[in-house]
């Protein structure tokens, strides 16, 4: 990219599987919004795809005049062709749940997608089901509050999200906005089973460290209902008395069979059968760096889960900093991808390590027939090996599309 200090951080496409039968789209654009910077780059990724080109930059000023917006996330294309981006704040970094929309041939920004006034209060990740005529929205907090860094003062004064939005797809209104109580403290990552007749999605809190049912009652409302806890740990040596696990990722299988979801501080990766969705049952479990790993500054001195803590992980001789983070299923829905940044500040905060040594990617291969995880000893990719590195890595995308990008229609 031209310039440093943007925060690639999320990506999404130009077109994908919600514009099917449209024989004029073609995926071969991708998007990075910037959550620092506010920017978005579009990257030619069609014309060679082994060495992609920087096709258009939309700057920060533009989404600014246009939009009122900042701190861009989410990247969805849309079935009439639009772009589709989430943004975190205003342009100064107060929270604001609101949405831009880029052309789809110019990626010019055309403007908002919601309703003038209708922005949340706080924004993040969205998942859309037309069938439904539904799109749902999560919160973060304000980005001039979590770009400092992470305190529980700031989550006692209201500078993080508790809610979940509801919004009507077609009139860009919202229509129901969910106080997720305790159990669902700074609500991230929100995905709709795959199937889009459904009516019911899956969303990770990641303070909380829990994973909601979000579904439509007979009289179409939207609720939610907890259905897996992560318990925290009593610890010493950290920054609270308590450590959740801080669940930021989730991914559904393609065939809707299996939940994937990571634990960033704990430092592991699960693998759920939600053929009963009400009961998500796990079925695997692999452990990927973390905090409490044995011979590290952190002690847990009481876990109901563990007998003991688990041994740092090695592969390659390379040791894995930081823990699980952002995770990609391949289609097949054996193999899962997982990287270990959050966000730079947040990195630095809880695995400093990482800003020195740089990230690494690993592949845990999954038994998608009885469930079960196994990290792979001879895939690794690192980062800190990298020109003009070590450098952070965070969402990973298949070049067809994946279980994260696309949205069936």
């Amino acid at each position: 990219m031209p310039h440093l200090d943007d925060e690639l951080h999320h990506s999404g496409w130009n077109t994908c599987s919600s514009c099917f039968g449209d024989h004029s789209k073609v995926r071969n654009k991708l998007i990075l919004p910037c959550l620092i910077s506010s920017r978005v780059y579009v990257v030619d990724v069609g014309t060679d795809p082994r060495a992609p080109r920087l096709h258009k930059v939309v700057e920060a000023e533009d989404v600014k005049k246009k939009c009122g917006l900042g701190n861009l996330h989410t990247s969805h294309c849309l079935g009439c062709g639009e772009i589709m981006i989430s943004a975190m704040g205003d342009p100064e970094g107060n929270g604001k749940g609101g949405f831009v929309l880029l052309d789809g041939e110019t990626f010019e920004v055309k403007g908002n997608w919601e309703v003038e006034g209708q922005a949340a209060p706080f924004g993040y990740d969205f998942w859309y089901q037309p069938r439904h005529n539904v799109m749902i929205s999560t919160e973060w907090g304000a980005p001039r509050v979590f770009s400092k860094g992470f305190r529980l003062e700031d989550v006692q004064a209201g500078h993080y999200g508790r809610r979940l939005h509801v919004w009507d797809w077609t009139k860009h209104t919202r229509i129901q906005s969910l106080d997720l109580g305790e159990d669902g403290q700074v609500p991230l990552g929100i995905r709709f089973l795959h199937n889009p007749d459904s009516d019911q999605a899956l969303m990770c809190c990641a303070l909380s460290s829990s994973v909601l049912r979000v579904y439509k009652t007979e009289g179409g409302q939207w609720k939610t209902e907890k259905v897996i806890q992560v318990r925290s740990k009593n610890v010493e040596g950290w920054l609270l008395p308590e450590m959740p696990g801080f669940i930021s990722d989730i991914v559904i299988s393609l065939d809707d069979r299996f939940l994937y979801f990571n634990n960033w501080l704990h430092g592991d990766v699960r693998q759920y059968d939600i053929t009963n969705i009400r009961h998500p049952r796990m079925v695997g479990q692999v452990f990927i760096g973390g905090c409490i790993v044995k011979g590290g500054p952190v002690t847990a001195v009481e876990d109901s889960e563990l007998h003991a803590p688990p041994d740092p992980l090695l592969i390659k001789g390379r040791r894995v900093p930081g823990g699980p983070q952002m995770i990609q299923l391949s289609l097949d829905g054996r193999r899962l991808y997982v990287t270990t940044s959050l966000y730079s500040a947040w990195d630095k905060q809880f695995y400093p390590d990482m800003i020195r040594d740089g990230c690494v990617m690993l592949r845990v291969d999954v038994d998608i027939t009885d469930g079960g995880l196994k990290v792979n000893p001879d895939f690794l990719v690192d980062f800190g090996k990298e020109p003009h590195g070590p450098v952070l890595v965070h969402e990973p995308r298949y070049p067809g599309g994946d279980c994260t990008s696309d949205i069936w229609v």
